[in-house]
């Protein structure tokens, strides 16, 4: 049989678990990217040709640049933060996860003033959070973490390009933020107190496609994430080379580039089959996410379909 015939195949049965249902169109896939460390295999993928014609990159400046594609049916998936996910389906554009680019291990950050030495002198402060973006995931995690209920500090709503100014003019007692703001800060006197890699396997980017084009497209997608994990096998295996083009391509310094690796963590193909699994990583922790966000008002309510996530679309085996 023919391997493409045989992995639309073998896919029916999970189609049809997921509430999809195939029909194996050809059409392009259109998939919206911008600048992130997590992004960069499918960049790579791009520039050494192993991204296939039946993948198309929709390049953007921000998420909110592929959330609004995405809502307005431009394109038919994206690399989002799993919180921008859970948002763009819940607002009616329903999104399956098929890929984890990476997991926070420190990228995301609570920098304070220094007499704040723990958690609990959060109480009673005032906190910066753009609360729609990563940022308020993590500050509303850490809050859970340290049994700090909602009311008992005051949450200053604030887009992350005017943390940096909030913080100058004395607004602020902490900031929940990421880098490159949060070293800024750090350099005008703050103190890091927390980070994502006290959040184990918490704040994940994903690679999302509409519930529409999984049920119809699975070729694409498979070849989607195939070009990722060959542009992350040459970002992991050639890092030298790596850092040179993505420095190059995000207008920054090696250096930086190296200290973006290393707040994050790549995971491989094992570990998506692992992330992805029923009832595996992702499914729960979206969950969670989703009640969260629903309680404090960030979206309309908790995710309501079977499954969020599926492993389904990843390729059999590396190499």
């Amino acid at each position: 049989m023919h391997r493409r015939h045989f992995l639309g195949a073998s896919l029916a049965a999970g189609f049809a678990a997921l509430g999809l249902s195939g029909c194996g169109t050809a059409r392009p896939l259109r998939f919206g990217i911008h600048p992130w460390i997590g992004y960069e295999p499918l960049y790579l993928a791009e520039e050494f040709g192993w991204l296939p014609s039946s993948v198309t990159l929709a390049k953007g400046q921000s998420a909110l640049d592929s959330m609004e594609l995405l809502e307005s049916g431009d394109i038919d998936g994206a690399a989002l933060t799993l919180d921008e996910a859970i948002r763009v389906h819940v607002q009616g554009t329903e999104l399956l996860v098929v890929g984890v680019t990476n997991v926070s291990v420190g990228a995301d950050v609570l920098v304070v003033k220094p007499e704040i030495e723990n958690l609990d002198q959060l109480r009673g402060r005032r906190i910066g959070a753009e609360m729609s973006s990563v940022s308020g995931t993590l500050l509303l995690n850490l809050l859970d973490r340290a049994g700090i209920a909602r009311d008992k500090v005051t949450i200053v709503d604030l887009p992350m390009d005017e943390h940096l100014s909030a913080w100058r003019r004395g607004d602020l007692d902490a900031v929940a933020c990421y880098e490159p703001t949060a070293s800024t800060i750090v350099g005008l006197g703050g103190v890091r107190l927390f980070d994502s890699s006290q959040l184990p396997e918490t704040i994940f980017d994903v690679l999302v496609v509409t519930r529409a084009f999984a049920a119809s497209g699975e070729v694409a997608v498979r070849a989607l994430l195939e070009a990722h994990f060959a542009g992350l096998r040459h970002l992991v295996r050639n890092q030298y080379d790596s850092i040179y083009r993505v420095a190059t391509r995000q207008g920054t310094s090696p250096a930086a580039v190296r200290s973006a690796l290393a707040s994050v963590m790549l995971p491989d193909l094992a570990s998506n089959q692992r992330y992805l699994a029923k009832n595996g990583r992702i499914e729960r922790v979206a969950r969670k996410l989703s009640r969260m966000l629903a309680r404090e008002g960030q979206i309309a309510r908790a995710l309501e379909v079977t499954r969020f996530a599926s492993s389904d679309f990843l390729p059999r085996s590396g190499s």
